[in-house]
């Protein structure tokens, strides 16, 4: 469907890719990882055609279109409401339902055969490309990616990046190109958005490329991974669990083949040495000295796994309770957000926040944090000394400093030996420190911003969002750091496999009441599947709501003339069903007879034709109608047994 074939590209100086390859094929879910800065996102617009390579070809099949999710998206902005952008989607079937809503509109006033000549072809093809249907599939799909249904019909403009970014990738679903690539889509999804798509991609029928950091999300959405690493492309044929322990083994392997071609080498050398200047050696030491120039040799491997040895450390110990709210709400303007809502954090809790977006999550850890007013009480704790990292942090960075000055300047009393230790435990090693903050990605500010708020000596850290814009790697480095502090913190984060590891307590957000759950996310997830089905089974039993009251039951003469009158109209019901079956089947009939070249290529025929079909339509609205009441007769007698 697409091949890369010997791809070189470069950025200036540094290269990229050189001379690799990779096949993708129909129905492939690949999932593309690799350090920040490897060239995931540039591969992406390479195949999209936005970069060009600088040596070796991208070649695609004539049927394999693309849909590209990038982060330039961010910026699009819309006076149309967000379900007119998704249904964008359906050029030809807007273009197709424009054209006959003109003809219909001047049949209104000019009843002629050349219009209804028009107009026939059109519907057969709207028909055709389930034009009928092209709403109702935007609306699932912008509910499934978290929107409410009166949401649908807000201007996109009225909405933040985030939520812009969702449309954009709605669009791109309802549009399903052949290959369909996402750039980290999970940035900008809550958790239930995130397992909708993961559901979703499962069952997709083109092939998908997606770059993300989320390892939760790549063990269930795909089957293939190719990992950016040395400017190559390298195919695992599995998850990214695959992929680690696969990955392993082909490093042990590549370590025992380094190993033994060492030694020979050294061997090699020994022997040139020793006998270099012996002449009845002279052969054999040429000889080597060739195979040793001629040798494939094999790369070292480089390891990638990292281990924190920085310590951090608070100047002060809090006391037993580090904070609690009492009755706390927080309403803006008619709209509650949160109600009567109690806790309280203790020293040694690592807390996540989890849930969908909009219940407030982000709200509640600014009310922990005493940024945003509510109703009740905030009581923080004794000698408790907090820090609050959040995205828009990112914008306080002095972008004219170097990465050591950034934490130079945050006027903590730290040498500048221990903040190149904590740098590089961040990835920032040798002359990466001396990089300008404006020149540095997303990420690597995430990871600045991030290293100021751990080495601040709070005892309390308050982290919004942290994973996001962050590589596996950093997600892993930032695991490692918050296992090792010893402090309390509070994190919101919809990334599964970093909250089951830094969180020994959950919150999560029901009905607007702030809940807790005491142990970590794996557990909580079990427990909150079982009360959702025990829920369910509850509401199941329930009568349903509107659902009337048990009566008396009637007397032997009154039960017999309802069971008469039941009789009568189950009668009626199922001629109904039968008149229904014939008109359906005479309006399918007549569908493909206005479809008959031989039809609409008459006009006097087809006006016939149409006429009848439209009468049909309105006979079957009819019976329907007359179905309905029926059913609705027979279930009211039924409900007085």
């Amino acid at each position: 469907m697409l091949t890369i074939q010997d791809l070189s590209f470069h950025f200036g100086s540094r290269t990229l890719y050189d001379n690799t390859s990779l096949h993708i094929k129909p129905k492939n879910r690949i999932g593309l990882i690799g350090a920040n800065g490897t060239g995931k996102s540039t591969l992406l617009k390479l195949i999209n055609g936005d970069y060009q390579p600088d040596e070796g070809t991208i070649s695609k099949s004539n049927d394999c279109s693309i849909g590209f999710l990038n982060q330039d998206l961010l910026s699009y902005q819309s006076d149309d409401s967000i379900l007119e952008v998704a249904m964008q989607a359906f050029e030809r079937q807007l273009e197709l339902q424009h054209q006959i809503d003109e003809i219909l509109h001047q049949m209104e006033h000019n009843y002629s055969e050349e219009l209804v000549h028009k107009l026939a072809p059109l519907q057969d093809e709207f028909a055709t490309l389930e034009g009928y249907s092209i709403q109702s599939k935007a609306e699932e799909i912008l509910e499934g990616l978290g929107f409410s249904t009166k949401d649908l019909q807000k201007p996109l403009k009225n909405f933040s990046g985030g939520w812009r970014m969702r449309v954009m990738l709605a669009k791109l679903l309802l549009q399903k190109p052949a290959l369909l690539m996402l750039d980290e889509p999970t940035n900008h999804l809550d958790l239930p958005s995130i397992q909708w798509l993961e559901n979703y991609i499962t069952s997709y029928e083109g092939a998908i490329v997606i770059v993300s950091h989320d390892r939760e999300f790549l063990d269930r959405a795909v089957n293939i991974i190719v990992e950016v690493s040395g400017g190559k492309l390298n195919l695992y044929s599995g998850n990214y669990s695959f992929y680690l322990e696969e990955k392993e083994l082909r490093s042990e392997i590549q370590r025992n083949a380094f190993k033994n071609q060492q030694q020979k080498i050294k061997q090699s050398e020994k022997f040139i040495e020793r006998f270099r200047s012996k002449a009845t050696k002279s052969r054999q030491v040429q000889s080597k000295i060739k195979m040793l120039d001629k040798l494939d040799k094999v790369e070292e491997v480089q390891e990638e796994s990292f281990d924190l040895n920085f310590k951090f450390s608070f100047s002060q110990q809090p006391g037993k309770i580090i904070l609690s709210l009492e009755d706390a709400n927080k309403a803006y303007g008619d709209v509650e957000v949160i109600k009567d809502s109690s806790m309280s954090i203790e020293r040694g809790d690592k807390i996540a926040l989890i849930g969908a977006n909009g219940k407030g999550k982000s709200t509640m850890l600014r009310m922990v944090a005493g940024t945003e007013k509510f109703e009740g009480v905030r009581n923080p704790g004794y000698n408790v000394i907090q820090s609050f990292y959040a995205q828009h942090q990112l914008e306080s960075l002095n972008v004219e400093n170097e990465v050591l000055q950034e934490l130079k300047e945050s006027g903590l009393e730290k040498t500048e030996q221990e903040l190149r230790g904590v740098l590089g435990c961040f990835l920032f090693s040798d002359d990466d420190v001396f990089k300008k903050i404006k020149v540095l990605s997303g990420g690597e500010k995430s990871r600045v911003a991030l290293a100021k708020t751990l080495i601040s000596q709070a005892n309390f850290l308050l982290l919004d969002e942290p994973t996001n814009h962050l590589d596996i790697q950093s997600v892993n480095i930032l695991i490692q750091a918050l296992q090792q502090y010893e402090g309390s913190f509070l994190v919101v984060s919809h990334d599964r496999h970093f909250i089951s590891k830094i969180a020994n307590k959950i919150w999560y957000i029901e009905d607007m009441v702030l809940k807790e759950y005491p142990g970590d996310y794996h557990e909580f997830t079990r427990w909150y599947e079982k009360k959702s089905l025990e829920q369910e089974a509850i509401n199941a039993s329930k009568p349903k709501k509107g659902a009337k009251k048990s009566k008396p039951k009637p007397s032997p003469s009154e039960e017999q003339e309802l069971k008469n009158q039941l009789k009568k109209l189950q009668k009626q019901l199922s001629e109904k069903e039968n008149n229904i079956s014939k008109l359906e089947k005479g309006k399918t009939d007549m569908e493909d007879e206005l479809s008959k070249p031989s039809v609409y290529s008459n006009p006097d025929l087809l006006a016939e034709v149409n006429q009848k079909y439209e009468a049909l339509k309105s006979k079957l609205v009819s019976e329907n109608e007359d179905w309905e009441n029926l059913a609705m007769e027979i279930d009211e007698i039924e409900g007085k047994f």
